[in-house]
């Protein structure tokens, strides 16, 4: 609960009203603008009233706010071209490089690993950058009019396809490795995401023991997970991964209940934390997806499980909690313990 309570801050989010499910946002400051708000809104609508012009789409016709976070404010734009979509767009304060240039790589990765009538829902990304007189940076995306979450044998299938994607240029990923183009960050926290030289099952287990684990200990501080990780688990990680081949997949990198829903009845996931890894890094966050018997059926149809799945996944979860934890602090330290200590039960019981 904790977790949905904090994800409220600045995530579009589904209510239900008389006529069913509509997009909403939450709005956690009250009162009157701030003059700076007031002129960046008036600096974006000139900016997207120019934008509209230059991609053919005729003029803006209507902007209405849809609220606002501690950290950006959305709103949606109609123009006049009648074959064009509603837009969905985000601005803030801070510049494209910190705000949206992760978010929107990754939207337009997951788009173009989605394509084909059974893929995923992930809305088409226009634009993103900085305000020309400096001011603050937008996000353009198609509008999704949200519904709840559907058939969920629909989305694991959804999923599924969008791991077995190749990695292309157009797809941001020409070389085939793991990574991603830029960090972007996981809830609030940096995320970083430096290319691998090569795309094997060596390269991944060094990149996820660096750039995941490690990089989340660090940020943690805490002595017994940190020793047990580096003196018990971590020289002996390979072993976890011999006899499987480990191929870059596309991750949304944060899949929880959160994070899922439909549109336009196909599923959608949005909120993404994206980057190239192995397929089984996503399931890092099922315990707090409500992923039932519909949703793997449909997943394993098509990815099935490779050979020591259960043993690798407390690796993939240990991220996440240990993410939660320096999010949120609490007990996300204890459920992190007992996932490093599975995995070196684990690896002594396979005499690594």
């Amino acid at each position: 609960m904790r977790r949905q309570m904090i994800r409220l801050v600045g995530i579009t989010f589904l209510v239900r009203n008389v006529e069913g499910f509509v997009s909403k946002s939450v709005c956690l400051r009250a009162g009157m603008r701030s003059r700076s708000s007031s002129n960046l809104c008036s600096t974006l609508d000139e900016e997207l009233s120019q934008w509209a012009t230059d991609s053919d789409f005729g003029t803006v016709v209507s902007s209405k706010p849809m609220g606002s976070s501690g950290w950006a404010s959305f709103r949606r734009v109609e123009v006049s071209d009648p074959n064009a979509p509603d837009f969905f767009v985000k601005s803030s304060s801070r510049s494209s490089a910190e705000m949206f240039e992760g978010e929107a790589l990754g939207l337009q990765a997951m788009f173009e690993c989605s394509k084909g009538e059974d893929g995923l829902r992930i809305p088409q990304v226009f634009k993103y950058g900085d305000l020309t007189n400096g001011g603050g940076s937008f996000l353009v995306m198609e509008y999704l009019s949200l519904a709840g979450r559907s058939d969920d044998g629909a989305l694991g299938r959804a999923v599924a396809r969008m791991h077995l994607a190749e990695p292309t240029e157009a797809a941001g990923n020409p070389r085939g490795v793991f990574g991603f183009p830029v960090d972007n960050t996981i809830g609030g926290t940096p995320q970083p995401n430096d290319w691998t030289t090569g795309g094997g099952t060596e390269d991944w287990v060094a990149f996820f023991r660096d750039k995941r684990i490690g990089h989340q200990l660090k940020l943690a501080g805490d002595s017994y997970c940190s020793k047990l990780w580096d003196d018990k688990i971590a020289p002996r990680l390979g072993a976890l991964f011999e006899g499987i081949d480990v191929q870059p997949s596309l991750l949304h990198g944060d899949l929880w209940s959160g994070n899922i829903g439909s549109a336009d009845g196909k599923p959608t996931i949005y909120d993404p934390a994206t980057y190239w890894g192995h397929h089984e890094a996503e399931w890092g966050m099922s315990w707090c997806a409500s992923f039932g018997r519909g949703f793997w059926d449909g997943y394993r149809s098509m990815i099935p499980e490779d050979e020591g799945f259960q043993d690798r996944k407390p690796l993939y979860d240990a991220y996440h909690q240990l993410n939660h934890y320096n999010l949120f602090g609490g007990g996300y330290i204890g459920s992190a313990r007992g996932d490093l200590e599975t995995l070196r039960r684990s690896l002594d019981a396979i005499g690594a």
